[in-house]
């Protein structure tokens, strides 16, 4: 699109679309570096666990089956964390990434009361909390005990 064609307001990708394509396909949704950081915790303090079970309501990252509890790791970006500075919307083509974005956080939360209302007791671990591994070792013992 030629700057002259832009609609006013809207901002240009500096990626062009087969470059933006390929940086989308690499992200993951299972096994990413902020879950690891998670599992690795919850693993050395000797708990056993399973991974995204199919048979609970959005799919939860990390199932404490004999305590009844789990532990979800969301990406703030894409889970929209409140607050955050990382959880911004993109400035091009917001028609596309702000319903996206926000019906994200709304499975999220149906899914979190549908998980409570089976009787699952919820730790919800956003990824810039694991930048902190000393509080967030304190954060899962907390809840895990």
């Amino acid at each position: 699109m030629a700057p002259d064609e832009v609609p006013p307001g809207e901002i240009v990708d500096k990626l062009t679309p087969e470059a933006r394509s390929a940086n989308m396909r690499r992200i993951r949704s299972r096994d990413t570096a902020p879950e690891m950081i998670v599992r690795r915790i919850v693993h050395r303090m000797g708990f056993r666990y399973r991974l995204h079970r199919g048979d609970l309501p959005g799919r939860p990252d990390i199932v404490l089956t004999r305590l009844g509890k789990i532990v979800d790791v969301r990406g703030c970006f894409w889970h929209q964390h409140p607050g955050c500075t990382d959880s911004h919307i993109p400035k091009s083509r917001r028609a596309y990434w702000e319903p996206k974005l926000s019906q994200n956080a709304a499975r999220d939360k149906s899914n979190a009361s549908r998980l409570r209302a089976m009787g699952w007791r919820l730790l919800v671990i956003w990824e810039c909390e694991t930048k902190k591994p000393d509080t967030l070792t304190k954060r899962l013992t907390r809840f895990l005990a």
